[in-house]
C-alpha cells in the first residue's frame, strides 16, 4: 500500500507535537511495509527533497505564512502529481494549504484525515475557509480524533461523528524507561531545607499554553522550583512576567534541550504541569511522556484530549483554566502528599502502557487503512 502524508511541516527539522507524530506514525508504518511518503512545505522558496529514515520527503516552496498557513501556489500541482500513484491519502488537519489544495487538484483518492485541532485564533481565517474545509471533510473517508472529548466539544467535529473513528496518539514507551536523573543546575539542587520540590514545564511559548499562569503560580510557591524547557513567540513576555512577579529565584529557562536531556529531566522533577488555557492544546503528547516516566500531571480543563489522558485524582489533577490559585493549590497537594504523588505516577505509567503506546497506535490506524481500502463505498464528489 502507498499512503501520501500531507500536512505543513515535518520532524526532522521542526519540533512539535504533531510533526513528531507524523514522524513516529510514518517510521511505524514503513516498518510494517506501507510505502510512505511525505508532502510539505519548505520554509524557503525553493523545491526540496530528502530521504529520512529512507522516507521520502518532498519540501514545496513556500512564499511565506499567513495565520499559520503556508502560501505555496505549487502544492496543488505537487499533491495531484504525488497523489495518483497513492492509494490512499492521509491529511493532518488543520492545515488549509494542503485541504484547498485537494479540493482544486480534482484526485479521487481514498482520504483519511487526521483531526488535530480546531481553528481557534483565526477567526478572519476560519470564516473565510468554512465552506472549503466543510467541503474537503465531507469528501474524507474517514476521520480520526486523537480522542472521545474532542468529537463531543469541538462544534465542527461533531457534525461528522459519524465517520470518526478514536485513534490515540502514541510513543515509544521504550524510551522513557531509563531512570537517570539530571545533574539539575546548581540553584536547583538543593536548599538549607533539602530537595526542592520540581515542577515541570515542556513545550513551545505559545500563546495558548498558559505559562504565564503557571509562573505567576509559583508565587504561593517558594518552597517549589519551576523547570521551564522550551522556546518560542511568547518567550520575552514569560520572562517580564518572572520579574513581574517577583518569582527569579524560583523559575529557570532551560531553552531546547536534547531527548535525552529531557527524559533525565521528567525522570527528576516531581510534577509535569500543562496549564494550557485555549482549545489549540488539543492533546498533550507531553503528558504521554510524564506518565511513561511515572510522574503524576496537572492539566486544565478545556474540553479537549489533555483530559482523556489525565484522569482527575488518578494520574493526576485536572484543574479550571486560567487561574493561578487553582494552579498553585493543586500543586500543593501534591507536595504534602507523597503518597498521593506517587500512586497517581504509577496510574499514569500503566495507562500510558495500556493506551498510548507507538505499537497500539500504528497497529489501530494500519487497520483503519486496510478497513478504507477493502470499502465498496464510493468517494464523494
Amino acid at each position: 500500500m502507498n499512503v501520501l502524508h500531507i500536512y505543513k511541516d515535518y520532524d526532522p527539522p521542526v519540533k512539535g507535537g504533531i510533526e513528531g507524530h507524523i514522524n513516529i506514525l510514518a517510521n511505524g508504518l514503513k516498518e510494517k511495509g506501507i510505502q510512505v511518503k511525505i508532502l510539505i512545505s519548505n520554509i524557503r522558496p525553493n523545491l526540496e527533497k530528502a530521504m529520512i529514515n529512507d522516507i521520502p520527503v518532498i519540501k514545496v516552496p513556500e512564499l511565506g505564512r499567513v495565520s499559520s498557513a503556508p502560501l505555496n501556489p505549487n502544492f496543488p500541482y505537487w499533491l495531484r502529481k504525488l497523489g495518483q500513484n497513492a492509494d490512499l491519502l492521509h491529511f493532518h488537519f488543520p492545515n488549509p494549504t494542503g485541504e484547498l489544495s485537494f479540493l482544486f487538484s480534482g484526485l479521487k483518492k481514498k482520504t483519511v484525515v487526521t483531526y488535530h485541532s480546531d481553528i481557534v485564533r483565526q477567526t478572519v481565517l476560519e470564516k473565510f475557509y468554512y465552506p472549503f474545509m466543510n467541503n474537503f471533510l465531507i469528501k474524507a473517508d474517514k476521520i480520526i480524533s486523537t480522542s472521545p472529548h474532542y468529537i463531543c466539544s469541538s462544534k465542527i467535529l461533531s457534525k461528522f461523528k459519524a465517520k470518526c473513528e478514536v485513534i490515540p496518539l502514541g510513543i515509544d514507551l521504550a524510551e522513557y524507561n531509563s531512570n537517570t536523573c539530571v545533574n539539575l543546575p546548581v540553584e536547583f539542587a538543593g536548599t538549607k531545607r533539602g530537595k526542592p520540590f520540581i515542577i515541570l514545564f515542556i513545550g513551545k511559548f505559545r500563546y495558548y499554553k498558559g505559562v504565564h499562569v503557571l509562573i505567576k503560580a509559583m508565587k504561593d510557591l517558594e518552597e517549589a522550583r519551576l523547570l521551564l524547557i522550551g522556546t518560542g513567540p511568547m518567550e520575552k513576555h514569560l520572562r517580564r512576567s518572572v520579574s513581574e512577579f517577583q518569582v527569579n529565584k524560583n523559575v529557570r529557562f532551560l531553552g531546547e534541550v536534547s531527548d535525552t536531556e529531557k527524559i533525565k529531566h521528567l525522570h527528576a522533577c516531581d510534577v509535569l504541569v500543562l496549564p494550557s488555557i485555549y482549545r489549540s492544546e488539543a492533546f498533550g503528547i507531553v503528558l504521554l511522556e510524564a506518565m511513561a516516566c511515572g510522574k503524576p500531571i496537572i492539566t486544565t480543563e478545556i474540553g479537549t484530549g489533555t483530559s482523556f489522558i489525565n484522569q482527575h485524582k488518578k494520574t493526576g489533577l485536572i484543574v479550571k483554566p486560567n487561574c493561578s490559585l487553582s494552579l498553585s493549590k493543586a500543586i500543593q497537594f501534591l507536595m504534602h502528599n507523597p503518597d498521593v504523588k506517587s500512586s497517581y505516577g504509577k496510574a499514569g505509567q500503566i495507562r500510558a502502557n495500556n493506551f498510548f503506546s507507538k505499537k497500539t497506535m500504528i497497529n489501530r490506524t494500519l487497520k483503519l487503512y486496510e478497513k478504507i481500502q477493502t470499502s465498496n463505498d464510493e468517494i464523494i464528489i
